[in-house]
């Protein structure tokens, strides 16, 4: 029996990063924290939180990255094992390393695996339901570099006052994903930055740290 025909509904995505936030619309008002979630929001599809007085716009962690914060000078050793695009993010002597959303839980499983678990390591994983302060849009050609030594990772007056700041920017556009760091089960092939190799790096420099701070 030939029934009706019926328009077929494609299905929703279920990717969270593939559907794009709707454009924040312009707010001359807003100042400059609406130009900053402006960016976010429009440009990397990155929803945020409205700055509240004294407090700077924040990134809601989980739905498209989640954050492994560490001494900057520990994270200064990791760099080497990010993809170019991946981003870093630097405040107040500590360094965010942004990971691919959902791996903040994997970290403490990766800790015990590498047998680091059982040591007190001055590192924090962050997933969803956190919140990261938002550092500045970067302007074109002022993207920040490591600094000589410990305790100066970056310059700039944002950073001397305590601010967050992009060591390492991302790029406008949703591709930016595909440079976090992952677990290599799902790493698409080894393309995308191993999220084991990079704790290990971290977790082995926050215990060197921890070993020159009581010697001293």
């Amino acid at each position: 029996m030939v029934g009706s025909l019926r328009p077929v509904t494609p299905p929703l995505p279920t990717d969270p990063g593939a559907v794009p936030l709707p454009r924040r619309p312009l707010d001359p008002s807003a100042g400059p924290a609406g130009a900053v979630r402006r960016w976010y929001e429009n440009e990397l599809g990155w929803p945020t939180v409205p700055a509240s007085p004294g407090l700077p716009v924040r990134l809601v962690v989980g739905p498209r990255f989640d954050v492994l914060e560490v001494p900057a000078e520990a994270g200064l050793a990791a760099l080497r094992h990010l993809a170019a695009g991946s981003p870093v993010a630097v405040q107040g002597g500590r360094m965010r390393l942004l990971l691919a959303a959902g791996c903040a839980e994997e970290v403490p499983g990766v800790l015990a695996w590498l047998e680091w678990g059982a040591l007190p390591l001055d590192l924090t994983a962050v997933g969803e339901g956190g919140l990261m302060d938002a550092p500045a849009p970067p302007a074109p050609g002022t993207a920040a570099r490591p600094g000589p030594g410990p305790g100066s990772v970056v310059r700039g007056p944002d950073a001397l006052q305590g601010a967050a700041v992009w060591m390492r920017p991302p790029e406008p556009g949703c591709e930016v994903d595909a440079s976090l760091p992952v677990m290599p089960a799902v790493g698409g092939g080894g393309e995308a930055p191993d999220l084991v190799r990079i704790v290990d790096t971290v977790a082995t420099q926050c215990h060197r740290l921890r070993l020159r701070r009581s010697r001293a």
